[in-house]
């Protein structure tokens, strides 16, 4: 499938795009659109500053391995928000993410963001698709990531992929950590993802969870924070499945197996829960 690209001149507002996020709450197809949207984007050194404060990261020079996330959200807001795209925003569930760092992401000041949506696929709870969004600067692809999400309430005709894995590897503990409860907060002032149900348990409740919960995206950036001195620069892929959500406040250890090129982790709270499983590798 050709895709139609959108070259924005400038980056989306957000203001309007959670408006449009709040009122629509409908499923209007099963059709993936075929076209995406680019932008170029600069990065501003205090806002990344401050996210590496609230995620963990070192200032090493290079963009944390997760940031172009960040970079990324408004396009990915205003094509997931969009009238031809056929599912509501609010109450999206992510279900896993895999980064690809295909060189080292240092002493960039501007890129190119490219967001789409593909892979449509059945699921016991709904259905499934991938966002998949790259980063480029002026000598070709830097970074890249496929975000799994999960729309309840969709019926696709086929059946459902295989999506367990678990860590095979002997894994030890790297670290422990504190998710406060104004954790979500903290990740939505650097981040701008303002989903209420990581902001308090009052608009948590409205969506179902019994609390706030944190981020998938931040537990996977504070996770890789702690795990600097265990992976490669780039040439690096890096998935990670998110399990039972974070309820703030917790405390998690990190799990993973020895620093290489290759490698596995587990991410963990209170009782042995699973909140979250991964593996890192080169790239194929």
């Amino acid at each position: 499938m050709s895709i139609e690209w959108h070259t924005l001149d400038r980056e989306p507002r957000l203001p309007g795009l959670y408006v449009r996020a709040a009122t629509r709450r409908k499923i209007t197809g099963t059709q993936l659109p075929d076209s995406g949207l680019r932008c170029w984007v600069d990065v501003d050194a205090q806002k990344l500053a401050a996210y590496r404060k609230v995620c963990g990261f070192a200032d090493d020079g290079l963009l944390p391995p997760t940031y172009p996330h960040i970079l990324a959200f408004a396009l990915q807001m205003q094509l997931l928000t969009a009238k031809d795209f056929p599912f509501p925003l609010l109450g999206l569930i992510h279900l896993s993410n895999c980064i690809r760092v295909v060189r080292p992401m240092g002493g960039i000041s501007r890129a190119q963001v490219s967001v789409r949506v593909l892979n449509l696929q059945p699921h016991p709870k709904g259905a499934t698709f991938d966002v998949l969004t790259t980063l480029d600067d002026q000598l070709g692809p830097l970074w890249e990531a496929e975000s799994r999400m999960l729309c309840r309430g969709v019926n696709l005709a086929g059946e459902s992929p295989e999506q367990d894995w678990e860590p095979a590897q002997t894994l030890v503990e790297v670290a422990h950590w504190k998710a406060p409860t104004d954790i979500g907060r903290q990740y939505a002032r650097v981040s701008g993802d303002y989903n209420p149900i990581h902001l308090s348990a009052a608009s948590a409740k409205v969506f179902g969870f019994p609390t706030a919960i944190a981020h998938g995206l931040w537990n996977k950036a504070r996770t890789l924070a702690a795990l600097a001195d265990h992976l490669p620069r780039a040439n690096l892929e890096i998935t990670v499945h998110f399990r039972k959500p974070v309820r703030l406040p917790s405390e998690v250890t990190l799990l993973a197996s020895a620093p290489g090129s290759s490698g596995e982790l587990r991410l963990v709270g209170a009782g042995d829960l699973q909140h979250m499983v991964g593996q890192w590798q080169p790239l194929a």
